[in-house]
């Protein structure tokens, strides 16, 4: 990771396979809340590849009781991005 224009970008490496085909690593995925089969747009952008999500799948919340405490936490399934303090910090600062 590192800081560009006051924003923490997440830099990983990849390669492209003899398919034309990247893997993006599994902590892009996550934080993203990419899944197989979900669409991104490809374009070529000051001479580098950008991939953008076409959309934010809709996710669902249910009400699941947490297994450690006992009590009912909202979820979007096992397979919604990961929160980091700092993510939750950001979120909480921007809530009115």
């Amino acid at each position: 990771m590192h800081a560009r224009g006051g924003k923490i970008v997440l830099l990983m490496e990849t390669r492209l396979s003899t398919k034309g085909q990247v893997v993006l690593p599994n902590q892009i995925r996550r934080k993203l809340g990419l899944r197989s089969g979900d669409p991104l747009d490809a374009k070529v952008q000051n001479g580098s590849v950008v991939l953008t999500p076409r959309r934010s799948r809709n996710r669902k919340p249910k009400i699941v009781v947490d297994k450690l405490t006992g009590l009912p936490v909202l979820s979007l399934g096992g397979e919604a991005p990961l929160l980091t303090s700092k993510d939750v910090a950001e979120i909480l600062a921007n809530f009115p």
